[in-house]
């Protein structure tokens, strides 16, 4: 699976019940081979995902390819990757907290 696959299965995996009330917009900043940047929008219980990020997100997770994808794959768990200053975040950190509900991974 690619960087640009996970964020397109993003979608799928979402879950409107954990946006209740919630209108943000995360973003990923992958460096590495597959470099990138994806933002995905959250208003109204429903998910787009934005391709090349936007200007103003909410929240901007920071971390390489191989670590998004093995936390994609639910093989490196987010908040320890964080901990360990293998994803960085800035601005609104209370939004990371929400992203295992909002797209929860099959483990």
């Amino acid at each position: 699976m690619t960087v640009a696959e996970t964020f397109e299965t993003m979608k799928s995996v979402f879950n409107p019940a954990a946006a209740s009330g919630l209108n943000k917009i995360f973003q990923w900043d992958i460096s590495g081979e597959e470099a990138g940047k994806w933002a995905v929008k959250i208003a109204d219980q429903t998910c787009e995902v934005i391709p090349g990020g936007v200007d103003n997100p909410n929240i901007t997770l920071i971390m390489s390819d191989k670590n998004w994808l093995a936390i994609a794959k639910g093989e490196l768990d987010a908040m320890n990757a964080y901990m360990t200053g293998k994803v960085k975040v800035t601005g609104d950190m209370m939004l990371a907290m929400r992203i295992p509900q909002l797209f929860p991974v099959k483990r």
